[in-house]
């Protein structure tokens, strides 16, 4: 396992002081750090219609960008391009491995691991991200330039690429294997390659209120919740027809309110929300799906590993009653088995031996068996 340095740093330090608020080199947060997967892997993922992927490169001093899957590169030389590869982790469990040296951060804040290789004057151009990121570079080296928060004026380069203005640099560095560049949204950044080069950057992302109450109407939809109408007995004489008054905004306003009121309701909601993946998963189903007596005994052998990217959420007012959220889905199991939708939640590889006694409640057993015959779960052998 990634274990971070953050020098003379905690990460209570860091996140007093520089999460979200201003970016950072750590060198070497990952002393000895290698390449998680060989540039012809990235270029094989990218062959993938299902994975997203992007060239970016110029061509006549103009900025191109190309989305995949793609399968040759030879038009475009040996410099001045990159390839953009999104949510490897959830198709390398090496990969996956990286987002473990993050977990004193909340998961349901992770976005993806995405990968670029870059040969020698490549790069993606000047931009500001809407999320927070650790850079972590892996072989080569790249330059790196980050400016300060500020009104930056944006523009497309490209139909796909928003650019920023140039912009002044409060960090100009030069990165190799190992070192990590933090910048949390709204920084304006540029990396150009010096050489053959892949970085690994992990994003944090939250959500906007809009994403957010456009899930929670779809989830008032599913359940049929929601559905109280307004009731106004010994309302005044309506002088003007058309009128809205102030009350009836007000009324409705109440009925509105009065759902993000529910405790018990908002967080279900939230939890099934961010549990949903947004990349797809690399799910092994499997061709001959085990029966429970074969789960019990596999437990017994091997480990049990989380599919890369998975999402598996509880909330506080739930998993005191085996409330769990995986994959969108809500699955409730009983007080009894508390302790292990946190265990399963919370470890990318759950302890066998907890699972194991789990299995004596039978709807726990059939959920766990279902997961891993779907391939959200995985022996590892």
């Amino acid at each position: 396992m990634l274990t971070l340095q953050l020098s003379d740093l905690t990460l209570e330090e860091f996140l007093a002081d520089y999460w979200q608020q201003k970016p950072v080199l750590l060198r070497q947060g990952f002393p000895y750090f290698h390449d998680l997967l060989r540039p012809d892997e990235l270029a094989g993922l990218a062959c993938e219609e299902q994975i997203s992927s992007r060239l970016i490169y110029k061509k006549d001093q103009q900025w191109q960008a190309e989305t995949g899957p793609f399968d040759n590169y030879g038009k475009l030389g040996h410099k001045d391009w990159t390839l953009v590869v999104q949510a490897v982790d959830h198709w390398s469990p090496e990969v996956a491995r990286l987002v473990d040296a993050f977990s004193f951060l909340p998961t349901w804040r992770l976005d993806d691991v995405m990968i670029s290789y870059a040969t020698p004057g490549g790069g993606v151009g000047p931009h500001i991200d809407l999320y927070d990121v650790f850079i972590c570079q892996g072989s080569g080296r790249r330059r790196w330039r980050v400016g300060a928060r500020g009104p930056h004026r944006q523009f497309a380069a490209h139909p796909a690429l928003w650019h920023t203005e140039a912009f002044d640099a409060l960090i100009d560095v030069e990165v190799s294997s190992g070192d990590i560049l933090y910048i949390p949204p709204g920084f304006p950044h540029e990396g150009v390659s010096l050489e053959n080069s892949m970085s690994f950057s992990v994003g944090f992302r939250s959500k906007s209120a809009r994403d957010m109450l456009s899930g929670l109407a779809d989830y008032l939809i599913d359940e049929e919740l929601g559905e109280a109408l307004i009731s106004d007995p010994g309302r005044p004489l309506q002088t003007y027809p058309a009128q809205i008054s102030r009350a009836d905004v007000a009324a409705l306003r109440a009925q509105m309110q009065a759902v993000l009121d529910d405790d018990a309701l908002v967080a279900d909601f939230i939890a099934g929300f961010l549990s949903k993946t947004r990349n797809e998963l690399d799910l092994q189903e499997l061709e001959e799906p085990l029966e429970s007596a074969q789960l019990a005994q596999q437990l017994q052998q091997f480990g049990l590993v989380r599919t890369g990217g998975l999402r598996c959420f509880y909330v506080d007012e739930g998993w005191r009653d085996g409330v769990c959220h995986v994959d969108g889905q809500r699955r409730t199991f009983g007080a009894a088995s508390a302790s292990v939708v946190r265990v399963l939640c919370d470890q990318k590889r759950p302890d066998s031996a907890v699972l194991s006694a789990a299995l004596e409640d039978a709807d726990f057993a059939a959920a766990l068996l279902a997961w891993v015959n779907q391939g959200y779960w995985y022996f590892d052998e």
